[in-house]
């Protein structure tokens, strides 16, 4: 009997001393850790904290941070930069000094989320479409970013907009913008410089900055400082109908090249073919275009502004030849009407007017109706010098100094614009829109070339680079060039002032406007 109860004692004490053990937690060996941040965009570096408890010296951790059976680290308290979109599990193993182990596992602790930055802009149409083909293929390529393009529809709409959303701290990331525009937004502190990212870790070498265009740097340099980046840059253009150029004994790939050139080849395709009194086909047309003038200002010789956009010179001699040019092509040989909106295009395409005047661009609408006869391109005509202005916007990055993750929207940003500028999709670009190229290494693309190929005179369009020159950078210089429009050419192709006369009226309005 005495030794059933010495057995029955052993198991007591081996039941309790077992139980005691097993709610004494500091005994055991527990996993476990936090980290600084689990949310954010890629490159996302976290630092991670062991918060493991054991009776024991932990001696060993090992943490896998993607929960991929790799181990990445055997520190106690590691960092680790995610750089993959998505749900991260992250699992830490610790082992004490007596080969007691625990692992504690976190699914989808880490968060790294994709970059997403809004674009406004005012492409429609075929343009839009190519826009939209090459925000698509950067989302693609770029898997941490999204860029949403949002289209404007008109760029009056997209300057009401963006002014508005400034004044609401409700801006996009990026958008479009004239220059005249961007002056703006530099006075009221609302954009970034993109020389900031030019010369930043991901920026653009000088060998690469020099492949650029001069004139599209220019553009977009505003008191020394680059704020915003060439992005849908144009160029005018002279097509003529090859057909009406062989019908009437003409070079077909010889097209006038001089303002005296131009005229005398008016003269000869302005007809009366059935012999009614009225003309059946023209020489040429064009509306009431403030770039048209400039550009014809420029040839003559003569200046926009002076070089600190301080004073007007557009109402000088070569301003008011300028003007007499497109009179004289009008009124004194009656070679050409006026025309309104696409009015003047569409009687190209019926083979009314044999020469007309239009954009770079003009080319995608001009094709996409189907071209009825042989088109001839050219460089615009030329005076005294081959001067030309260029025309589109910049793109620019926007401040939003209450959005915590504004930087690294403007690293996106950058990031966009950088691809979209490189030598590869600035030809992709020019190739699906006619847009000018921005890098002059894009004339020994293979494509390109073969473009100059299928078009011959479009390589001599994009040479006008070479002697392009950019428009006021000055906010008051989008209601100047209305008042061109509407005060100046208007009523001087109207015989309702001389040109002198009406480039005075406004250089004077718009000196009291710069005082």
């Amino acid at each position: 009997m005495r030794g059933y109860k010495i057995i029955l004692i052993v198991i007591l004490v081996v039941i309790f001393g077992s139980c005691s053990k097993k709610e004494n937690p500091k005994d055991k060996t527990v996993a476990d850790f936090t980290a600084d941040k689990t949310i954010g965009y890629p490159l996302l570096e976290i630092n991670f904290t062991d918060l493991s408890a054991s009776a024991d010296s932990i001696i060993s951790w090992e943490w896998d941070f993607n929960n991929d059976g790799i181990i990445d680290s055997y520190k106690q308290n590691p960092s680790y930069t995610y750089t993959s979109i998505g749900s991260h599990s992250v699992s830490l193993t610790v082992t004490d000094v007596n080969d007691s182990t625990d692992t504690k596992v976190k699914t989808d602790y880490i968060s790294v989320q994709q970059i997403q930055v809004e674009f406004w802009h005012a492409m429609g149409g075929p343009l839009g479409d190519a826009l939209s083909t090459m925000i698509d293929e950067f989302n693609e390529t770029h898997p941490d970013i999204k860029v949403n393009g949002v289209s404007m529809g008109r760029y009056q709409a997209l300057s009401q907009k963006l002014m508005a959303s400034i004044v609401s701290n409700t801006q996009p990331d990026m958008a479009q913008a004239y220059e005249s525009w961007i002056a703006k937004f530099i006075e009221g502190d609302a954009i970034v410089p993109i020389e900031k990212f030019i010369k930043g870790k991901n920026g653009l070498p000088e060998k690469e900055l020099s492949d650029f265009y001069p004139v599209f740097i220019k553009s977009s340099t505003i008191n020394d400082t680059i704020w915003s980046f060439p992005f849908n840059k144009s160029v005018r253009v002279m097509y003529y109908n090859k057909d009406i150029f062989y019908q009437n004994g003409l070079d077909v790939n010889s097209p006038p090249k001089t303002w005296e050139e131009f005229i005398s080849v008016c003269k000869k395709l302005t007809q009366d073919k059935d012999r009614d009194g009225k003309i059946d086909q023209w020489g040429t047309t064009f509306a009431t275009d403030a770039w048209q003038f400039e550009n014809l200002l420029l040839q003559a010789g003569g200046e926009i502004m002076n070089e600190d956009n301080t004073e007007p010179l557009f109402n000088s001699k070569e301003g008011a030849e300028a003007l007499n040019y497109l009179y004289n092509l009008l009124n004194k040989y009656k070679v050409a009407y006026l025309s309104t909106g696409y009015d003047g295009q569409n009687d190209f395409l019926a083979s009314k007017v044999a020469m007309v005047e239009g954009s770079s661009v003009s080319m995608v609408y001009l094709r996409k109706g189907g071209i009825p006869f042989n088109l001839g391109m050219a460089p615009v005509p030329y005076n005294r010098t081959k001067h030309n202005l260029i025309s589109g916007t910049n793109i620019v990055i926007f401040k939003n100094d209450k959005d915590s993750d504004s930087e690294k929207k403007q690293e996106a940003c950058w990031k966009f614009i950088k691809w979209f500028t490189s030598p590869e999709q600035t030809a992709k670009w020019s190739l699906m829109t006619f847009y000018m190229p921005v890098r002059k290494s894009v004339l020994q693309n293979k494509k390109v070339q073969e473009r100059f190929d299928q078009y011959p005179g479009l390589e001599g369009i994009y040479h006008q680079l070479d002697y392009a020159k950019v428009e006021p950078q000055i906010e008051l210089w989008f209601d100047i060039r209305k008042f061109l429009e509407e005060r100046v050419i208007e009523k001087v192709l109207r015989n309702q002032l001389t040109a002198k006369e009406a480039l005075d009226d406004v250089a004077n309005q718009m000196r009291e406007s710069l005082r």
